[in-house]
């Protein structure tokens, strides 16, 4: 259990909780069931761009490598000849990871329809995500409500490359301090603790921001484990052990706190990033086109709803202490911001299992919108009520990426 103050914040946790579970919550979910809100176009036939994927669970054409049974020694298919018990539970990890993690594409006719209207309201300006070309033959649209981020069977040291190139490489953290790539579980986080507390407010916003992703993501694996898998049937739930071996206070000596209170952070950041967009949303000429006009109306009532919410928090983080020094510095370390951010999208397709890479890329694009969205405060605000918004522009793929991140 959390409580209390956040660090950098005048709003505390009990705040936060009261708010999100009895108000917002409950309309943002039933936002997130609607057509406009649930299929998202991804790619995720992109190469890795840092290193030759070669992991044993690395492919592209589902979640993770899937032996194709022609591979595989006919005595190992058999079962009637002595084999290596690693050559077995690969082959079965592989299997079984392959049908966790496999992205269930299917559209109904309807959506097809809908979704080629989609690209005419589509207007792109993005600028803190490496973002998809969402008109490349591989990109397609991927319902979010039957791919629901869980465990997939992706773990170990290929699952922690990805975690450690991103803290690695992009967390501003000092050149001196190496840090060993962790195996298992990779508790070793305890030496940025010390480290975090004494950089500027800027810089351990972002790694406040990044370790609130990890945890985020991290929980609803935790949440929707594979606690049972049979012929007859497969029983996802809570993994209580799971958690408490990455959040407990004892188990992680002192971090897991203080990873769940850098998620109430992260929710802090993109709650504002809500609460500062809604003159875009606002406009007349504002649609969320599916080609259902009475549902688009009545999802536009519910979003505006949500976003007056969002405007209603009495605790708002103050996003003015960011940049707020020197010009010069500042310029230099929000674009800075900008290509860290950037660098950490593009890991992104660096991700083995498919389902995960598609939950890690929505909830990164949704971040960077977020970001995008605070440091355009001053091109909202000369937002003309009628006609186009020249100066500050979100395209579909961004408000979606927005909105499921944020549920997330």
């Amino acid at each position: 259990q959390v409580t209390g103050y956040l660090d950098d914040c005048t709003c505390d946790v009990e705040t936060i909780d009261a708010f999100n579970n009895y108000k917002l919550f409950p309309r943002l979910n039933e936002l997130l069931e609607s057509d406009y809100f649930r299929y998202y176009k991804v790619n995720l036939q992109k190469p890795c761009p840092f290193w030759d994927d070669n992991s044993h669970c690395g492919m592209r054409d589902c979640a993770v490598q899937p032996c194709p049974s022609d591979e595989v020694p006919d005595g190992i298919r058999s079962g009637s000849y002595k084999y290596s018990e690693e050559a077995n539970n690969l082959v079965e990890e592989c299997e079984e990871a392959k049908r966790l993690g496999a992205v269930d594409d299917s559209l109904s006719t309807e959506t097809r329809q809908a979704v080629l209207q989609w690209a005419r309201h589509d207007d792109s300006s993005d600028s803190f995500c490496e973002a998809d070309d969402i008109h490349s033959p591989d990109a397609e649209y991927v319902d979010l409500l039957l791919n629901p981020e869980r465990y997939t069977g992706y773990k170990g040291p290929d699952a922690w490359k990805i975690w450690n190139s991103i803290y690695e490489e992009n967390c501003f953290k000092p050149q001196n301090v190496k840090r060993p790539l962790a195996s298992g579980r990779g508790e070793s986080f305890i030496y940025l603790t010390k480290w975090v507390s004494r950089v500027c407010v800027e810089k351990r916003a972002f790694y406040r921001l990044i370790s609130g992703l990890h945890a985020s993501i991290n929980i609803h694996l935790c949440a929707r484990y594979l606690l049972q898998d049979t012929w007859s049937e497969k029983k996802w739930g809570p993994n209580i052990t799971e958690f408490q071996q990455r959040f407990d206070e004892v188990l992680t000596r002192g971090e897991g706190p203080r990873r769940l209170k850098n998620l109430y952070f992260l929710y802090l950041i993109e709650l504002r990033a809500l609460s500062k967009v809604l003159p875009f949303f606002e406009r007349p000429g504002f649609q969320l086109y599916t080609g259902n006009k009475s549902q688009d109306a009545e999802m536009k009532h519910l979003l505006l709803e949500i976003l007056h919410l969002a405007k209603s928090f009495p605790l708002h983080f103050d996003e003015n202490s960011f940049f707020a020094g020197n010009k010069k510095e500042a310029a230099k370390l929000k674009e800075e911001f900008r290509l860290h951010f950037k660098n950490i999208s593009k890991i992104m397709d660096c991700v083995g299992c498919f389902k995960c890479r598609l939950w890690g890329k929505l909830q990164t694009q949704g971040l960077g919108t977020a970001l995008k969205i605070l440091f355009s405060e001053k091109l909202i605000e000369k937002i003309p009520e009628s006609g186009p918004s020249y100066g500050f522009q979100l395209t579909r793929q961004e408000i979606v990426a927005l909105f499921n991140a944020f549920g997330r």
